[in-house]
């Protein structure tokens, strides 16, 4: 990646979003570079807890043995196959054999829902996930991930709007907290206008991020624009002076 965009953004989200998480890239690659790869989980554990170590600053490499949840293999490409009986998993279970998580009312409308997705496949292929200020010459990522609190999230979300005439620059799918953060976001990176993805509404993955915490995840290929406009932009306005003392008064809340 161009490393002087990469310091670029660091001083201007130090500028404008003053003590605010920096955000995770992720990158699907042929090469894991030598990075740390994340072990097989001992049972089932979700990807969105193991992501918690890269928000700390430690890069990690992601392939199918580094997940237990099938969903999570789903979603970044490992396997078009679901787990058995997903449909009464997702609604309200089968008695004796499978609970149900409720999320879905029936497994007709799961069955609906399935139907409308779109496997993107990376077999044999490794999700090279870091921080922003880890990143190197050598990365060219996909998407940034940003976990933050509701302030962050306005600027990010009025941001991926300000170079667009329609009011539709930030989707909110539904679906678990990891497509919300890699599959979504990664369909919007080869569409023909992508959008960023407002997400971690998904009840399982929310014991793995602090209280009050979403995403938003945004391929690159818009992130750079929206750096460019940072500068000419309402950050620069009396409105988001207002708004950037309470990302200070946030950044001091309880986060467990």
């Amino acid at each position: 990646m161009d490393t002087a965009l990469g310091k670029r953004f660091t001083r201007l989200w130090q500028e404008y979003f003053p003590g605010a998480e920096l955000p995770i890239t992720f990158e699907i690659t042929d090469e894991e570079r030598g990075i740390e790869r994340a072990p097989a989980p001992g049972g089932w554990r979700c990807v969105v807890c193991d992501l918690a170590r890269v928000r700390k600053g430690r890069s990690l490499v992601f392939g199918e043995g580094s997940l237990s949840c099938s969903g999570a293999k789903y979603y970044m490409g490992y396997t078009e196959e679901r787990a058995p009986d997903f449909r009464f998993f997702l609604s309200y279970g089968k008695a004796g054999s499978v609970p149900g998580e409720r999320y879905k009312k029936t497994p007709e409308i799961v069955d609906d829902f399935l139907r409308q997705g779109t496997f993107l496949p990376a077999r044999g292929r490794h999700y090279l996930f870091r921080r922003w200020d880890s990143l190197t010459p050598d990365d060219n990522p996909d998407v940034v991930i940003f976990f933050a609190r509701a302030e962050v999230i306005a600027g990010l979300f009025t941001l991926a709007n300000y170079d667009r005439a329609d009011p539709h620059g930030v989707i909110c799918p539904f679906g678990s907290g990891c497509s919300a953060i890699i599959h979504h976001p990664l369909h919007e990176s080869v569409a023909e206008r992508p959008r960023a993805v407002l997400g971690m509404f998904d009840p399982s993955a929310r014991p793995c991020v602090p209280v009050d915490m979403l995403t938003m995840a945004i391929p690159m290929r818009i992130f750079g624009p929206m750096i460019d406009s940072m500068e000419e932009s309402f950050l620069v306005t009396g409105t988001w002076e207002k708004v950037k003392k309470k990302i200070g008064m946030s950044m001091h809340r309880n986060d467990e």
